[in-house]
């Protein structure tokens, strides 16, 4: 019996490391490629770049736009652990918790812009080759729900 733990532990802890190593390293300098993305209702960007550090369980994103609401620099770090993170978006606080689903990080949010309550999901994934990266992102908001894509191409 103790054998047979002994094998069922290692046998777990094997398939933890296995799991573990599948997560994608979303690390890199990317830029905004606009004929793949996709924006909704929302005017698009002129551009934007992001440089991400990514150290599972901790991620942070420096994203730098432009477009017609002028040029903006944004800050993002999340856990994805699950545990909450706070972050400031335009003078708000956005609230967030962000865990893996398989090779996806999923990333929901809310904020109160207002009086009026935001909910955001952002959906992250990295083709095969690790050269692209997608940002699902569904937005729901009391004027109703939408979608973007932003596709981004490691630089």
């Amino acid at each position: 019996m103790k054998k047979l733990m002994s094998t069922l532990f290692v046998i777990a802890a094997a398939a933890n490391m296995a799991v573990a190593g599948d997560k994608p390293d979303f690390s890199g300098n990317w830029k905004m490629d606009a004929d793949k993305s996709v924006f909704g209702p929302m005017p698009p960007p002129t551009s934007m770049t992001c440089k991400i550090t990514h150290k599972d369980p901790d991620l942070s994103i420096e994203q730098q736009q432009s477009g017609a609401q002028g040029d903006q620099t944004m800050m993002f770090k999340y856990s994805t652990d699950g545990k909450e993170t706070t972050n400031s978006l335009m003078g708000n606080d956005v609230k967030s918790k962000a865990a893996w689903d398989g090779k996806v990080l999923v990333v929901k949010s809310s904020l109160d812009a207002g009086g009026t309550e935001v909910k955001l999901t952002s959906k992250y994934s990295l083709s095969d080759d690790g050269k692209t990266l997608t940002q699902a992102l569904s937005i729901s908001a009391p004027q109703g729900d939408f979608d973007m894509t932003y596709v981004l191409v490691k630089q």
